[in-house]
């Protein structure tokens, strides 16, 4: 098991900047590929980065990419995500996620199993 605690989260205007951070605790972080999820009310839970074990290689969105930056640091057992150019459409609860299994591949966004407790976002217009 892990466990996933995330901050950062708040208010801000659009065109503004937020950074969230998540701490990993439970397993070998750095053999696990990490991911950012949002939801917002009455919309799906969607995937807005996902980061490699090593963190050389990210996957985006089209919704978010140029915007959103996925970083983590293995030594401190946590992943970032840098969100700018904020838009009111990027209001919702974001969890930090990690999959059941190392690697990194075409499947990695459906093997996402374990979720932090959640942060709001909103962003005014």
């Amino acid at each position: 098991q892990v466990q996933l605690v995330e901050s950062g989260g708040g208010v801000v205007q659009a065109g503004g900047s937020l950074r969230l951070s998540c701490a990993a605790f439970g397993r070998t972080f750095s053999s696990y590929a990490m991911g950012w999820f949002r939801q917002a009310p009455g919309k799906e839970r969607e995937c807005v980065a996902a980061i490699n074990p090593s963190g050389g290689n990210a996957y985006y969105p089209d919704s978010v990419k140029d915007r959103f930056t996925i970083t983590r640091d293995n030594f401190k057992s946590s992943v970032y995500l840098q969100m700018t150019s904020l838009k009111p459409e990027d209001t919702a609860v974001y969890y930090c996620a990690a999959p059941r299994t190392t690697g990194w591949g075409p499947g990695v966004l459906d093997d996402f199993a374990f979720w932090g407790q959640g942060t709001q976002v909103t962003v005014s217009s």
